[in-house]
């Protein structure tokens, strides 16, 4: 039951906008699913669903390993950075919940050279930099790009 949820959920995302968990769970009433909130989330989490911004306004969801066209940084930060800091070579990005994956993957195809890696968890990025140095201009970078 669970995998058939999972792959209604997918398929749901896939074929139009989902801006909220309502909206996901009305729609997966409609194709046979009753689900409560609590396992509407889990799902959300466990599927590595994110949030992005709307460039005709509003967030909606979608799954980052599928979706056909990544936006960019200028477009998904504004919607999913919460925070940025940092010390020495290590910078820390704060998201919103379930939002870190998605961040990380398109830092990572941005190709600056100034970052050598990124490691993901649920709502927190790890950016590691070359040096302090460095790391306070990615760190000012992103900060313009939220602006």
């Amino acid at each position: 039951m669970k995998t058939q949820r999972h792959a209604a959920i997918l398929r749901v995302v896939r074929e139009r906008r989902v801006q909220s968990q309502d909206e996901l769970r009305e729609a997966l009433v409609g194709v046979g699913f009753r689900v409560t909130q609590a396992t509407l989330s889990r799902d959300i989490r466990e599927l590595g669903l994110a949030k992005l911004a709307d460039p005709q306004g509003g967030a909606f969801y979608t799954h980052p390993h599928r979706a056909a066209v990544r936006p960019d940084l200028g477009q998904m930060l504004p919607a999913l950075l919460l925070s940025v800091d940092g010390v020495g070579p290590f910078l820390l990005l704060k998201t919103a919940s379930g939002s870190a994956g998605t961040v990380t993957e398109a830092l990572d195809q941005a190709g600056w050279n100034e970052i050598m890696g990124t490691i993901a968890g649920d709502d927190t990025v790890l950016v590691i930099t070359r040096s302090t140095k460095l790391r306070e201009q990615v760190a000012a970078r992103i900060r313009a790009l939220v602006r």
